[in-house]
């Protein structure tokens, strides 16, 4: 298993102990201002700029899509332009490369969103399958939990969720995404092999705690998903 950099995790450390030196909480359940669509732009003063990725752009607003071989997957608010791996050490471009992989081995395409009004992969998903023709999407944080999603289901209630970020390797990302064009067909496949790693949890909470809080803080609420254009 790849570890996380520590350049990253020190740097995201510093900036959650800032906070709690200035008396600042760090607060799950906050939310950022709402901004109106005609801005649409950032106003959550925790965030920082994100960076001009080369194989990941903002075409525009996410639109509904209508054909049914298609699926959408939703990435979350810090991925690829603030954070750039997951806690098993895939870079996000990989990651994305695999499940749009699967996507394509069985016959359908894929389309990407970033999502910025969540940083619950669950809700990612909703999101996006409300855009997805075919009513099945992913949802990817950048720590690396994914979850299959069907629209008309509560969040809750997913096809198949893989909560345990650090097992999550190359292989597993494609099986997931096969998996999630296969119940686009209509079939039921056998859910993807998840490994058990009783040391995952203690080893990585804090580590998938600092990235959660990060990732929390790129959150604008009511701020519309993009459409994102992959170059891989």
């Amino acid at each position: 298993m790849t570890d996380i950099d520590e350049n990253l995790v020190r740097k995201i450390v510093r900036e959650v102990l800032s906070q709690t030196q200035t008396d600042q909480s760090i607060d799950f359940q906050k939310k950022a201002p709402a901004v109106t669509d005609a801005e649409n732009t950032s106003s959550n003063e925790s965030a920082v700029p994100e960076n001009n990725v080369d194989w990941f752009q903002p075409v525009g607003l996410a639109q509904p899509g209508y054909s049914k071989d298609e699926i959408v997957i939703a990435v979350a608010p810090a991925y690829a332009t603030v954070l750039t791996k997951t806690e098993s050490g895939v870079s996000h471009k990989e990651a994305l490369r695999q499940v749009i992989a699967g996507i394509e081995e069985e016959g359908l395409k894929a389309r990407v969103i970033k999502a910025y009004d969540t940083s619950d992969v669950s809700f990612m998903a909703v999101e996006a399958d409300h855009l997805s023709g075919s009513g099945i999407s992913i949802g990817i944080q950048s720590k690396g939990t994914v979850i299959i999603h069907q629209k008309d289901q509560e969040a809750l209630n997913n096809l198949e969720l893989f909560p345990e970020a650090p097992v999550i390797d190359e292989k597993m990302f494609r099986q997931i995404g096969k998996n999630a064009a296969r119940y686009a067909k209509g079939d039921s496949p056998e859910p993807v092999s998840q490994p058990n790693d009783q040391m995952a949890r203690p080893n990585f909470q804090a580590i998938s705690a600092i990235l959660h809080i990060r990732e929390t803080h790129q959150v604008v609420a009511g701020k519309s998903a993009e459409e994102i254009k992959v170059t891989l």
